[in-house]
């Protein structure tokens, strides 16, 4: 072959090569590039080398005491007028150890380049040893030989090897000096490309620990959801979903997206998932706690700029209230296939004024799905939000009973190609709840109730299958909470039993007034029942209601 001797021609040559090299952060597609520029046109083959951990970890690693080198073949590259053995002999991707004494090792410790004009049989064969393939010694037998190592940000991160067959023109120091300037050209976008793999490993390792790994499946609910990062770093690192248990089987499903990308996006998710979670033990109205989430966002970081959808869920009387802070709105896929957009005001997103968010309550038929996921699902650049919502719904409206399938293919429909953002979705299925998740009583604040009470409760945990010790702290637990209602409370009183992955008992009466487990003596012959309760449950508490408050206690199913 021939080689670009002439000023015009090494100049076309290092015009082309920052043109075509660096054009994805790829490192094996970086490696391709520079093959196509150099084969035939500078070698007549041609193979890169990458210090292994920069592919697998885009870490330098230790230097070895050695003098050896662990690398990776990421490109190769061959000219047709060349033995087909090169291909045999180099296969991409493979990983070599190369021994301090190989001209490889030398070029990598020393950061200089090495050249063979020819080499003679003796190396030829040297090295043809140290490969165990018989293919690599008639390969190199008599060709000439370049060794130029990837040197960017005074790092070594690999090297190019550059072959002439014996019929081809030697290599020279002139020739030197352009790999040279071709293989720094190569570094900084390798360089480059290990940057931008190791933030985007970052972000995407902890924005899925920050991530549910088992998300709770609630009583009257079926739950499925997916997390999808961007295909580039710009994209990673806003989006969550969570469902989180309330007092009474009742669940609270949230879906949020951070304004931002990367590290910096995913650990201010981060922060606003365990915000949401904390908030939510307070049992809060939708709107209440989006309104003290935006102010918790402000707090942590002012810069930053959320949305959030908050929906409570009861599956007893299956109304959902829902909340938005500047988020898409949820669809609702009704039984019969129809859709709706579940109309609820947007709100301002997290982290911008201090208006409160509305709170809009909508009952959810039996079979029917409720769809909350973010904008990276229904926007792109090749559509608005109105059109993708159109799509999603369209897409929802054939679904089937498995809503892992419906989730799959929703994204796989959705989401075709590469987009820079990820995506966030949870599907609800709803569930009528059975006569043996559900029993409720109603009866008047009086003494005589409490009888009748713990009656109702034994009866209905035998007819659920459940005996032994649970019916007689349910017993003694409902007995408790009743005669604190009949006492402190204000008719009429209501007392429920739910069997979800706990059992929990619920009191209700129309008195605002909290219940406090007060200090007793031992001559004291009152204050001992949320004592009492608070002993034998596994955990108890209240929440407001519109007519009163409700008194729960929940304990461990066998």
């Amino acid at each position: 072959m021939g080689s670009p001797a002439s000023l015009q021609e090494r100049l076309a040559l290092l015009d082309a090569a920052s043109k075509k090299i660096g054009t994805t952060l790829d490192l094996f597609e970086t490696g391709r590039e520079l093959m196509e520029v150099t084969v035939p046109r500078f070698a007549d083959a041609a193979g890169v080398l990458v210090q292994d951990r920069l592919v697998t970890e885009g870490e330098f690693p230790h230097r070895t005491t050695n003098g050896s080198a662990l690398v990776r073949r990421i490109a190769v590259g061959v000219a047709a007028a060349s033995p087909g053995e090169y291909g045999e002999a180099f296969p991409v991707d493979e990983v070599v150890v190369y021994e301090a004494w190989t001209p490889y090792a030398r070029a990598m410790e020393t950061g200089k380049s090495i050249l063979y004009p020819r080499l003679d049989a003796r190396t030829a064969e040297r090295i043809g040893r140290f490969w165990k393939r018989d293919t690599v010694t008639k390969v190199l037998e008599n060709s000439s030989f370049l060794v130029v190592p990837l040197t960017a940000r005074e790092r070594v991160l690999g090297f190019v090897v550059f072959t002439r067959t014996p019929e081809s023109r030697p290599f020279d120091e002139q020739d030197v000096t352009i790999g040279e300037d071709l293989a720094a050209r190569t570094a900084i976008c390798l360089d480059n490309a290990r940057l931008y793999g190791h933030e985007r490993r970052t972000a995407l390792t902890l924005q899925s620990s920050l991530l549910p790994a088992d998300l709770y499946q609630p009583l009257g609910l079926t739950i499925a959801s997916r997390y999808l990062p961007a295909s580039d770093l710009a994209g990673v690192g806003g989006d969550w979903y969570d469902v989180i248990p309330l007092p009474g089987c009742r669940v609270a499903l949230v879906v949020g997206d951070v304004m931002g990308h990367g590290i910096r996006a995913a650990a201010t998710m981060g922060q606003l998932r365990t915000a949401a979670r904390t908030l939510a033990g307070l049992d809060l109205a939708p709107g209440e706690l989006l309104f003290r989430l935006n102010r918790m966002s402000q707090d942590l970081d002012p810069t930053q700029i959320a949305t959030c959808v908050y929906a409570v869920y009861d599956p007893v009387s299956r109304l959902c209230s829902i909340a938005r802070a500047g988020h898409v709105p949820p669809v609702l896929v009704r039984p019969d296939g129809e859709t709706e957009v579940v109309e609820t005001p947007a709100g301002l997103p997290l982290g911008i004024g201090d208006a409160p968010a509305e709170t809009a309550e909508i009952t959810l038929p039996p079979g029917a799905i409720l769809a909350l996921y973010t904008d990276g699902l229904v926007e792109s650049r090749d559509r608005d939000i109105d059109e993708g919502i159109g799509a999603l719904r369209r897409l929802l409206g054939h679904w089937n009973d498995d809503l892992e399938e419906v989730c799959d293919l929703t994204i796989g429909a959705q989401r075709p190609g590469h987009e820079r953002d990820d995506i966030a979705l949870l599907l609800a299925r709803v569930r009528e709840l059975t006569p043996h998740e559900v029993a409720e009583l109603s009866f008047a604040a009086e003494t005589e109730s409490v009888s009748g009470a713990r009656r109702f409760a034994r009866d209905t945990l035998t007819g659920w299958g459940l005996g032994g010790t649970l019916v007689d702290t349910t017993e003694l637990v409902v007995s408790e909470l009743v005669t604190n209602a009949v006492l402190h409370g204000e008719g009429p009183l209501g007392l429920r039993l739910l069997r979800g992955q706990r059992l929990v008992c619920e009191v209700s009466d129309r008195s605002p007034a909290v219940p406090i487990m007060l200090e007793v003596t031992g001559t004291d012959d009152s204050g001992r029942g949320l004592r009492l309760v608070n002993r034998v449950a596994r955990r108890w508490g209240f929440r407001q209601t519109q007519e009163g408050k409700i008194v729960w206690a929940e304990q461990n199913l066998p």
